[in-house]
C-alpha cells in the first residue's frame, strides 16, 4: 500500500490531476468493458443487480486512492 502521507501537499496535488486526467478514464473503459462483458455472458440482469454493480464499480476506484484525494482542497 502506498503511503501518501510521506509526499507534500504540491506533490499529491500533481498526483491527483495525474489520476484523474488518466487513471479514471481508463478505469471508466475497464468498467463499461467489464460490465457489457457481464451482459454478453448472462444475459441481461434485472435492474436491481446492474445497478449494484454500477454501484460498486464507481466506489471501487477511489478505495485505494483515498489517502491520495484526502486534504487536497486545503491551502498550502
Amino acid at each position: 500500500m502506498a503511503r501518501y502521507d510521506c509526499m507534500d501537499l504540491k506533490t499529491r496535488k500533481r498526483l491527483s490531476i495525474l489520476v484523474l486526467v488518466l487513471g479514471l478514464p481508463a478505469y471508466i473503459i475497464v468498467a463499461v468493458t467489464l460490465a457489457n462483458w457481464l451482459d454478453a455472458r448472462f444475459g441481461r440482469q434485472p435492474i436491481w443487480i446492474e445497478l449494484l454493480v454500477y454501484i460498486g464499480l464507481g466506489i471501487i476506484w477511489i478505495l485505494p486512492l483515498k489517502r491520495l484525494f484526502t486534504g487536497i482542497g486545503r491551502d498550502e
